[in-house]
């Protein structure tokens, strides 16, 4: 596994984030309420540019919602560009379809770095 800076610290404001290259890797970095997280710039799909997409929440419904329509994690969720497929980015856990998880990579501040471990 190697670390690699992808960007400055204040390069990355909360509620943002940029797509990077660590090593061979493209990755979106995404800076969450202060806590920082990388996933891979490729949707499962069909290969599309996921970070390049919206950040924002999603609708939910269920017995954790009272059963009622719920807009939940707000700018946590990105949407991919090409065909609108969704994906949880703290967990990796795409929306609509449950056995397809995103690999995450480890995000470290470094002084006044931001570095990746792929």
């Amino acid at each position: 596994m190697s670390e690699y800076t992808v960007c400055a610290v204040d390069e990355l404001p909360e509620g943002t984030h940029r797509v990077v290259r660590a090593g061979r890797r493209e990755l979106g970095v995404f800076n969450i309420r202060g806590e920082l997280h990388a996933i891979p710039n490729l949707c499962p799909h069909q290969r599309g540019p996921l970070c390049r997409g919206s950040v924002a929440g999603a609708l939910d419904y269920g017995p954790h919602t009272g059963w009622r329509l719920a807009w939940i994690w707000d700018g946590e969720v990105v949407t991919c560009p090409w065909h609108s497929l969704e994906f949880h980015v703290p967990t990796g856990q795409c929306l609509a379809l449950p056995d397809v998880r995103l690999r995450k990579f480890e995000v470290r501040r470094v002084g006044d770095d931001v570095r990746v471990v792929v």
